[in-house]
């Protein structure tokens, strides 16, 4: 099995696009379950984020696991698959490595360094060992994601520009209301994760009173308590978008829950940050006069917060170091089939000598022929031992699969094992 990564980001794809392309976290059992069903895909892991949805898999074959994985992505937002190659970014076996623990340093999010998706990754893993989709390969590509991710933010000062998509919206909040937002009246509308991180940002921030509202009010009440706020009924959305200066939208709803129609005869500024994909905030709503609205789009085009060149550089060089032990680890894991088939045929020649043997000399004891059984056993252990060690040392290291491969063909071994492809042709820009 190779590892194959596909997805889009802010970078490949607007928020119109990512919203076809977000995948619920109640429809991820289904399609976690869809892309293990198809031919080429033996184990999948799904990332689903507000800028990012991506597919990690073990597969088969480079060609045939793209096939499999953009024909789900495809089925699943209603974009034909031949549109949707253009917002797609693929990378494969050591780049998909690479991009996965770059992802958990925050060198790929929009908010350089950010930390929530750690717990964001956390999840997808969490989504894919309930469903029973995450195999021997994604068990430790996952586990070593989340580590060294943990590494980078413990080791350098990658996080210290900013911690979320929700700081970066409120540098622009605060720009558009004089640089001050302490005493500012809050609204955060939703109460899932990116709710809550939103709650949780505007109260160190100094925003408040702040006011939250959920469809399901059990949420609403449970994140007001836990900050200090005030939950108010969904019902009741009217009154209090009328009583804020700041606006949080952060649904999962499919339909916009801020209309134009909404915002008629107010008169004060209003800022409104839509950070939910699909967007939460009608078309032309900023427009209006005194209104104005930071969604990923604009968030993405400004790239407001990069940390320091030094601290960006160090964590390159641990995700570099990390990858090439991974690689050595996989190169390894590679081999051990091969080893494991050459023990096996090596058990099957002395079992089959110790039954000729029986057969001839039938005069034999029990008490000998288990001597004869063990000496034998000792004498293949031994001769088999240093080649097979040493066998593994050779393929963790860059090329070391040829190895391998001369054992199965000095031994005639028949080990199955999948095949590359060649070459990996281009789909989409880069994440």
């Amino acid at each position: 099995m190779n590892l194959l990564s596909v997805g889009a980001s802010y970078r490949t794809a607007g928020v119109d696009t990512l919203g076809r392309l977000t995948i619920a976290g109640s429809d991820i059992p289904a399609v976690l379950e869809r892309l293990v069903a198809q031919p080429y895909v033996g184990e999948a892991v799904v990332l689903s984020t507000c800028n990012r949805v991506e597919v990690y898999a073990a597969v088969s074959g480079f060609h045939g696991g793209l096939g499999d994985v953009c024909n789900v992505l495809a089925e699943h937002s209603g974009i034909g698959a031949q549109d949707l190659a253009s917002y797609l970014y693929v990378h494969y076996d050591e780049a998909a490595v690479r991009h996965s623990f770059r992802l958990a340093a925050g060198l790929e999010s929009m908010v350089v360094g950010e930390a929530q998706i750690l717990g964001q990754l956390r999840d997808a893993y969490h989504a894919a060992t309930e469903t029973d989709t995450a195999g021997r390969l994604l068990h430790e590509l996952m586990q070593q994601t989340l580590r060294v991710g943990k590494r980078a933010h413990a080791e350098t000062g990658i996080d210290r520009a900013g911690q979320s998509v929700v700081t970066a919206a409120l540098e622009v909040a605060a720009a558009t209301l004089g640089g001050e937002l302490s005493g500012r009246t809050g609204l955060v509308i939703g109460a899932g994760s990116m709710g809550a991180l939103s709650v949780a940002t505007l109260t160190r921030s100094g925003v408040g009173p702040l006011q939250i509202t959920n469809r399901g009010a059990a949420r609403a009440d449970r994140l007001a308590e836990a900050y200090g706020a005030t939950a108010v009924p969904f019902r009741a959305l009217d009154q209090a978008i009328a009583a804020a200066d700041i606006v949080v939208c952060a649904t999962a709803s499919t339909e916009p829950v801020l209309t134009a129609d909404m915002l008629i005869g107010r008169e004060q500024p209003l800022v409104v940050l839509d950070l939910a994909v699909p967007r939460d905030v009608a078309p032309g709503v900023g427009e209006l006069p005194g209104f104005t609205v930071v969604d990923i789009d604009s968030l993405a085009a400004s790239r407001r917060t990069l940390p320091a060149a030094a601290e960006t550089a160090a964590v390159e060089q641990i995700v570099a170091a990390e990858v090439e032990h991974f690689l050595s680890w996989l190169r390894g894991a590679e081999v051990a089939p091969t080893v494991a088939a050459l023990r096996t045929r090596a058990e099957d020649v002395v079992s089959a000598e110790l039954r000729k043997l029986s057969a001839r000399r039938p005069e034999f004891t029990d008490e000998q022929r288990a001597d004869v059984s063990r000496t034998l056993h000792r004498v293949v252990q031994q001769l088999l031992h240093s080649p097979t060690v040493r066998v593994r040392q050779l393929a963790a290291e860059p090329g070391g699969d040829q190895y391998a491969a001369l054992l199965r063909e000095l031994f005639d071994l028949d080990v199955p094992h999948a095949t590359q492809a060649d070459a990996v042709p281009e789909i989409g820009g880069q994440a």
